[in-house]
C-alpha cells in the first residue's frame, strides 16, 4: 500500500510539472526530450545498480517512481544545451550520493535533485552560466547573470537595452515560472506539497528584495516580481524545497525552513559568484531539518 501511495504522488508530481515542462519547450526547443529520456534510463539504471549492491529487491523501489521524479526536476532545471556528461554527472550524483549513499528513499536528509544539480553547478559552473535567448537562439548569460552584471545601468536602462528580459523578468521566464507555479498550485491542493515552506521562502525572498530595491536605481538588487519571476525560482520553491522528507515535519520548522532558503538566494543573487542560489539555499535548509524539528518538538513540550 505505501509503495502504491507512493507512486500515485509520484505520477501526480510529474503530471504538475508537465505544463512547466511544455514551456520550457515552447520558448527553448525540444532538446529536452532526448535528455528527459537519457537521464531517466540513466537513473534507473543507477537505482538497480544501488539495489542490488545492497542485496535489495528491485521492487518496490524501482517501480515507485521517485528516481524519475528527480531526473526529471534535474533535466528541466538545467539548461537545455547542457552537455551530456554534465547531465549524467547531476543523475549519478543525485542517484547515487543523494538519494542511496543514506539508504534510499525516506532517509535521504537533503534533497536529491538538489545534490545533483549542486555538484554540477560547482563542477560546471561555466556549463550552467548561459541559455539560449528565446528571441533569437543565440546562448547568452542569464537574465539573474546580466542583471548583476549590469555596470551602472538602471533597472529602466536595462529592460530596454537588453533583450534578454521581459515584462516581469527574463523574456519567457515569465510564463514559465506561472505554468510551475499553476503545476506547484495542484501540489498544495492535494496536501502533496506543504504550502508553508514556498510562502515563506517567497516571502522572504520578496522581502528583501523590495528593501533592496532602491527605487530601481543603479543600486537596485532586483524587485520581488524580478526575483519571482527569473530563473527557476518557482520550480525550485514548489517542487524542489516541498520534498516532505528533507523538510520539516512541523508548521513553524516549514516556516523557518523557507525563510532559509529565501534569505541565502538573495544573498548569494545579490553578492555571490554564483549566477543563483536557490540549490545552496534548499541544501542549508535541509541540513537545519532535524535541528528546527527537535528544537520546535522541545519548545512546545
Amino acid at each position: 500500500m505505501a509503495a502504491l501511495n507512493t507512486r500515485r504522488i509520484m505520477a501526480t508530481v510529474l503530471l504538475a510539472l508537465a505544463p512547466g515542462a511544455v514551456a520550457l519547450m515552447w520558448y527553448f526547443g525540444f532538446a529536452y526530450l532526448p535528455r528527459l529520456a537519457l537521464a531517466v534510463a540513466l537513473g534507473l539504471t543507477l537505482e538497480a545498480a544501488a539495489l542490488a549492491l545492497q542485496a535489495r529487491p528491485l521492487r518496490p523501489t524501482l517501480t515507485d517512481g521517485s528516481t524519475p521524479v528527480t531526473c526529471v526536476l534535474l533535466v528541466l532545471a538545467l539548461p537545455p544545451n547542457t552537455s551530456l556528461w554534465v547531465l549524467a554527472t547531476a543523475v549519478m550524483a543525485a542517484v547515487g550520493l543523494g538519494k542511496h549513499l543514506y539508504g534510499g528513499l525516506g532517509s535521504n536528509p537533503f534533497n536529491p535533485a538538489a545534490v545533483g544539480y549542486a555538484v554540477a553547478l560547482v563542477s560546471f559552473p561555466a556549463a550552467l552560466a548561459t541559455w539560449p535567448v528565446p528571441t533569437d537562439g543565440i546562448t547568452s548569460a542569464t537574465p539573474l547573470t546580466s542583471f548583476f552584471h549590469r555596470g551602472g545601468q538602471t533597472v529602466s536602462e536595462v529592460w530596454s537595452r537588453d533583450l534578454g528580459f521581459g515584462s516581469l523578468g527574463g523574456h519567457g521566464w515569465e510564463w514559465i515560472n506561472a505554468t510551475f507555479a499553476l503545476g506547484g498550485v495542484v501540489l498544495i491542493a492535494r496536501r502533496i506539497a506543504a504550502w508553508r515552506v514556498p510562502a515563506a521562502l517567497l516571502g522572504t525572498l520578496g522581502l528583501l528584495a523590495a528593501l533592496f530595491y532602491a527605487e530601481g536605481g543603479s543600486a537596485s538588487l532586483g524587485s520581488p516580481l524580478f526575483h519571482w519571476f527569473t530563473g527557476a525560482t518557482l520550480l525550485a520553491a514548489l517542487f524542489f524545497a516541498t520534498d516532505p522528507v528533507t523538510h520539516p515535519a512541523t508548521a513553524r520548522g516549514q516556516i523557518l525552513f523557507g525563510c532559509i532558503i529565501g534569505a541565502v538566494t538573495f544573498v548569494v543573487r545579490s553578492f555571490g559568484s554564483y549566477p543563483d542560489g536557490l540549490v545552496f539555499g534548499i541544501l542549508l535548509a535541509n541540513a537545519a531539518t532535524p535541528f528546527l524539528d527537535r528544537q520546535l518538538a522541545t519548545a512546545r513540550g
